[in-house]
């Protein structure tokens, strides 16, 4: 078995080879040739910590596996650890022997804002020139990067909780010479795309603070009770997800589906757009929104290029298992 440490993930993955692993899951399981794992995803009694597994198999990408991980929120503070902890495990799809096990914190992120920025990719208008960032915590910072490469924007505006992290997504922003503006939430009717990145249990993003023509990308709501955008800014949005089956249960539809507001059947794959079997975004005016549940595939494909990386530049230690 191979194992790949979680400070050499720095090294070998981009954000390019990121995007294109989860545009791939994406298409994979829209097609019928990739599916997920019931998520088990719970509240341990311990620490305020949430725990869970994510897996799935890929026949197209031939992997298999699962990570294992969730959300301690006092790491940061107490332990001086990031927030979100996990490990990836793959397997052998032909013999089910342990193949490598891979440190999942970077991965995590990178796969979240590679998801994003996909959905950005195929569903903002092309001509988004404004972004705006809900929440400034450590994977805020991922996203922003990563949605820049996909649009020509001009200027990054931001809100958080507490309003002190905003450094965080400022930099990112000056780092890509762009202007940054904190606004409060009625502002974030000038973004032409928004990302809403929080752990957040009560909606921030109302349906009043949002224009048409915007594309949302909710990649925060992934346990049942979450929530970051209120459920009629979702019934109003032409909604896609990753997994159907977890938005309306675990993701940000859950709240609109529960009401009454929206329809499981309203709720498209992202993956469809990508195959060219759904339209996607038909016009500017349209509201658009990405339910980014997180789905345990694209963990697997960003660790199955780690992997790759890493025997070839024999960076990878072998144990025998």
């Amino acid at each position: 078995m191979l194992i790949v440490p979680e400070r050499e993930i720095a090294g070998l993955i981009t954000s390019k080879a990121a995007f294109e692993a989860v545009e791939d899951v994406f298409a994979a399981m829209s097609s019928g040739d990739a599916y997920n794992f019931p998520v088990v995803r719970e509240a341990i009694g311990h620490k305020d910590a949430l725990y869970g597994f994510k897996g799935g198999f890929d026949r197209a990408g031939f992997t298999l596996g699962l990570k294992a991980g969730g959300y301690w929120p006092n790491n940061l503070e107490k332990h001086g650890l990031i927030n979100h902890q996990s490990t990836v495990f793959l397997f052998d799809p032909d013999t089910g022997k342990p193949v490598a096990m891979i440190g999942g914190n970077l991965l995590t992120a990178l796969r979240t804002a590679a998801a994003s920025s996909v959905s950005i990719k195929y569903l903002a208008r092309a001509d988004a020139k404004v972004i705006g960032m809900i929440g400034a915590g450590h994977q805020a910072t991922f996203q922003l990067r990563a949605a820049l490469e996909q649009r020509a924007f001009e200027k990054v505006i931001g809100w958080n909780f507490h309003p002190e992290m905003l450094p965080n997504i400022e930099k990112v922003a000056t780092e890509a010479g762009l202007p940054f503006e904190p606004v409060d939430l009625p502002g974030m009717a000038e973004a032409d795309v928004i990302i809403s990145i929080t752990s957040a249990f009560s909606p921030s993003l109302m349906a009043d603070h949002v224009s048409d023509g915007t594309h949302i990308a909710c990649m925060g709501t992934d346990t049942k009770g979450k929530q970051e955008v209120e459920a009629a800014l979702v019934a109003r949005a032409k909604v896609y997800t990753d997994e159907v089956a977890q938005s309306v249960t675990i993701g940000e539809a859950q709240h609109a589906v529960t009401q009454g507001l929206l329809a499981e059947s309203d709720i498209a794959q992202l993956g469809e757009v990508i195959n060219g079997t759904d339209p996607g975004r038909t016009a500017d005016a349209e509201l658009t929104l990405f339910d980014g549940t997180g789905v345990g595939l694209q963990d697997l494909a960003v660790a199955a290029v780690v992997v790759d990386l890493a025997v070839k530049k024999g960076i990878a230690i072998e144990v025998d298992f």
